[in-house]
């Protein structure tokens, strides 16, 4: 084995290793969860050199420097202070979801109008209308890194895929026989899952448009789904108060999570696969370990429903988004609440943390969207314009930039 270089992966923190095995070219990552602005460098390069056998001695300067240049990623943004910067007439209709490619270069939005526009960040021209549903556009998604194709999940019970670049659909998924509301692409963008009002859930090739198989198993509605960091498995969250964790290749239903006793909002897996969270309209969020399907710990705390719930990009923390109005932290390894975020006057129902870990972002239907301090719980920012309630709002890759 033959060490060809180091790539940087900031969020989270890692490097990528690409090396030559048998004249075949292979990458394999050193995850850097633990990694901090006060982490010593030198004590974590003697540990990554023997934990690794492909670092070598003559590579420590390199690797000590693509460390440093890790923390000082953790360090940006800190104090970052958010101004409005455009205002989008987007569409005719309201919108339904906003999303952004990952260098947050582009965005797109989903609208009641039966269209997708895909937008410049810089300049706020539209650069591209897909057109083609007869229905709400409801699901939207970039096949993120990549960003280069663009899926659309309708009420008219179909599923497109379609060119970033030129805004041409390649492909048109038809066999729901339900509103399609939720979406995703697996890591490798050769697949793209789609949930449905059907009970069911698809999985669709990107390449031929073929449907590769359907989840099914579920005895209501299909409302949240997620792919794995490896893309090995897909979890799947309904109105039947279940998740389901799915084998991504064959279809096969791996395990069943039963513990909520009402609806599931969100269902997804921490960065390094090891944890599922779940979130309900039980007022509670669930944790499980990924591996075996057993629930390791219940947060509490919310007075009322759970409408989003998700992980910081190690995993390190968790962050509940309620109707109650509040927002809660807790720490994934102690399962403790560490604080509460405390200040919109309407329901929560989108949280998510900048890639630095750092800052919360929420959406509220008291139309502000607010930045908080994830440690302290302090409200740092409340940004306002909307006349309406805000039900989707995203940080980009760098966290500089956030769409409501």
């Amino acid at each position: 084995m033959k060490l060809k270089s180091l790539l940087l992966r900031y969020y989270p923190p890692g490097i990528m290793l690409e090396y030559e095995k048998s004249g075949e070219l292979k990458t394999r990552s050193i995850d850097l969860l633990e990694l901090s602005p006060s982490t010593d460098v030198s004590a974590l390069v003697e540990e990554i050199k023997r934990a690794e056998p492909l670092i070598t001695a003559s590579r420590t300067e390199q690797v000590s420097l693509l460390v440093q240049r890790l923390q000082e990623k953790l360090r940006e943004n800190s104090n970052h202070s958010f101004y409005l910067f455009k205002v989008l007439r987007a569409h005719i209709l309201p919108l339904t979801n906003v999303a952004l490619n990952k260098s947050g270069s582009c965005f797109i939005t989903g609208s009641y109008d039966r269209t997708c526009k895909l937008w410049d960040t810089a300049s706020g021209e539209e650069l591209h209308t897909l057109e083609g549903h007869r229905n709400v556009v409801y699901a939207i998604a970039f096949n993120n890194p990549y960003g280069d194709k663009i899926a659309t999940g309708s009420f008219d019970k179909t599923c497109k895929l379609w060119s970033a670049e030129t805004g041409k659909c390649y492909h048109t998924f038809r066999g729901h026989t339900a509103e399609i509301v939720c979406l995703s692409f697996n890591p490798q963008s050769t697949l793209v899952a789609t949930g449905s009002m059907d009970t069911t859930a698809k999985l669709w090739n990107t390449e031929d448009g073929e449907e590769m198989c359907t989840l099914t198993g579920h005895l209501a509605e299909i409302i949240s789904l997620a792919f794995d960091t490896s893309g090995n498995r897909i979890i799947t969250g309904s109105f039947d108060h279940t998740v389901a964790v799915w084998d991504a290749s064959t279809g096969r239903k791996v395990f069943t999570l039963i513990g909520h006793c009402a609806e599931i909002s969100s269902a997804l897996f921490s960065w390094d696969c090891s944890l599922i969270l779940t979130g309900s309209m039980d007022k509670t969020c669930m944790l499980w370990d990924a591996t075996n399907g057993k629930c390791v710990a219940t947060l509490t705390g919310h007075d009322d429903e759970i409408l989003d719930s998700c992980f910081d990009y190690t995993g390190k923390l968790i962050a509940t988004a309620s109707a109650d109005g509040t927002a809660r932290v807790y720490c994934a390894a102690t399962r403790k609440c560490i604080t509460k975020l405390e200040g919109h006057e309407g329901e929560i129902s989108k949280i998510s943390f900048n890639p630095q870990g750092n800052r919360l972002l929420t959406g509220s239907s008291d139309k502000t969207a607010r930045i908080w301090d994830a440690q302290t719980g302090q409200c740092l920012q409340v940004l306002e314009g909307h006349t309406d309630e805000i039900f989707s709002c995203a940080f980009n890759y760098k966290g500089n930039i956030v769409i409501t």
